[in-house]
């Protein structure tokens, strides 16, 4: 992986330190023991209860700097859920449904493969020149999340990444300097996708961004689509807010890494997993069911989003 989302940063940062600080604490204290002259106090050495002293003392301090480091990173973590959600994207296109899915109509949800993938991107308007600089994606089968296979690749957009954007995923001009383009990337993840059924939260987003780029890449994403924000439209459709937040604290699915193509997949391939049951209960079982379910539900959105 790239870079580590918040919380896996937290958590190397706390296995580091207290590794390394138990480690030093140990030697010191061996130190002391090992050689009590003069250590220890004998002639003109440094009393050992003085010693002793200012190892703990220096134990306290290593404790305080890892407190301020892990308030830190949780800060940050907070600060990044407190952001708003990305908007809802319409693109005008036939999203889930290819070509061939009279042969997939029929197939269970619970026996496909699923890809889950999210993108970052320079901004919200594919139209207007916005690249991805970063994609990332799980693989889901029978309810299971692979996460240790999962894909992540940062994106050189070959422009200039906003302020404004920065201020959202985190990925800066520098952490993307010496990567592929997106020419070498998508091809990539396109076999990465293989012909499994594609998952994303705000599914329009990400695929017109993949799309855009299919005739001059000559990669084409004839997999089916199926929208996680859709869905929990279509099982809760009397909650009010159905962003990839709130719809995972519903379900009861922790979000790591929010606003990272990486921790951001992770979070919509659990809870994709969360409603596939749950859209079972409603008469939703195979592949054409869910696609027609959703169908429904961006008629009415496009609707209720007008009027």
């Amino acid at each position: 992986m790239r870079y580590l989302n918040e919380m896996s940063m937290r958590r190397a940062v706390g296995f580091l330190w207290a590794g390394a600080g138990s480690a030093a604490l140990v030697i010191l204290g061996l130190a002391i023991l090992a050689w009590p002259e003069p250590l220890a106090g004998g002639g003109t050495g440094v009393p050992a209860g003085v010693l002793w002293i200012a190892l703990a003392a220096l134990g306290a301090a290593l404790a305080a700097l890892w407190l301020a480091c892990d308030r830190f990173i949780l800060a940050r973590r907070h600060d990044h859920r407190n952001l708003p959600a990305r908007p809802e994207f319409h693109g005008g296109r036939d999203l889930g449904r290819p070509s061939h899915a009279d042969e997939l109509d029929g197939r269970t949800l619970a026996e496909l493969r699923y890809v889950v993938f999210d993108t970052e991107t320079t901004g919200l308007r594919p139209s207007d020149g916005d690249e991805i600089i970063s994609i990332a994606a799980v693989r889901c089968n029978r309810g299971e999340v692979d996460e240790p296979g999962a894909f992540s690749r940062l994106v050189n957009p070959g422009r200039p990444i906003p302020r404004a954007s920065i201020r959202f995923h985190g990925i800066t001009d520098d952490m993307v300097a010496g990567e592929s383009p997106i020419g070498e990337v998508l091809p990539t993840f396109h076999a990465y996708a293989g012909d499994s059924v594609l998952v994303a939260h705000n599914a329009d987003f990400d695929m017109t961004f993949l799309r855009m780029k299919e005739a001059e890449l000559g990669v084409e994403f004839a997999n089916a689509v199926l929208d996680t924000m859709m869905l929990s439209l279509f099982v809760d459709p009397v909650s009010q807010n159905h962003s990839l937040d709130a719809i995972a604290e519903r379900l009861g699915v922790e979000v790591e890494g929010r606003h990272t193509a990486l921790g951001d997949s992770i979070a919509t391939a659990r809870v994709f997993c969360k409603l596939l049951p749950r859209l079972e209960a409603r008469g939703i079982s195979t592949l054409g069911q869910a696609l027609d379910a959703s169908a429904r539900v961006v008629r009415q959105r496009g609707l209720d989003l007008k009027y």
